[in-house]
């Protein structure tokens, strides 16, 4: 082969190099893999007991003494262990608990300062769609005048806890409850884990 032929040989691999090169960049680079999405873990327990209406702080802010808690269920059952309590009832009803949160607010020898805020308390339970189930209100003087309010909070038809909103002339009490209960286990704990006793406001419960 002479030199031409050589040269001519060597200049069209050199194009057919370059052809195969550019085709090559040319194609789409794949898309790249997008991890999947974590599974959605659903919400075990519906009812925050962390939560307040935020009337609750302006409340607050204004009472003379206030006291707070949040019991776990490991800690309402070691308590339950320091007492016995002949109704079964009650300690059906504390089996099925949770955990409580308990908030109460004592006020000066003027009474609660602003009903305004007390209403937007009970309002902000209407608007989370819980039902409510009890009002009570009792006159006995000054001294014995008392309004309460309960809801049940509803898991599809499952209900998950309460919550019992207790007012006096000079006390605000919000209790919330969370656990599967029915509307009677509300009641067989009224007045354990600072649970305020109220009147069962006529609520027929199936036992």
């Amino acid at each position: 082969m002479n030199q031409s032929a050589r040269i001519g040989l060597l200049a069209c691999c050199v194009v057919m190099a370059t052809a195969s090169t550019f085709g090559q960049q040319q194609q789409p680079a794949p898309p790249p893999v997008q991890p999947a999405p974590p599974a959605a873990v659903a919400d075990s327990n519906p009812v925050p007991l962390e939560w307040t209406p935020p009337a609750l702080t302006t409340l607050m802010a204004q009472a003379v003494v206030k006291n707070s808690f949040t019991l776990d269920r490991n800690l309402i059952h070691a308590a339950a262990q320091m007492y016995t309590d002949s109704d079964a009832g009650v300690n059906q009803a504390i089996n099925k608990v949770d955990g409580v949160s308990v908030h109460t607010l004592r006020f000066g020898p003027n009474g609660v300062p602003d009903e305004a805020a007390v209403s937007a308390i009970r309002d902000a339970y209407h608007l989370r769609g819980w039902k409510h189930v009890i009002t009570t209100t009792s006159a006995g003087g000054p001294v014995h005048n008392d309004h309460t309010d309960v809801w049940m909070v509803l898991d599809g038809m499952n209900v998950r806890g309460a919550v019992i909103l207790a007012e006096t002339p000079r006390s605000v009490t919000l209790v919330t409850v969370a656990g599967n209960l029915s509307p009677v286990d509300i009641l067989h704990l009224r007045g354990h884990f600072g649970i305020p006793k109220f009147d069962d406001g006529g609520l027929q419960v199936q036992k």
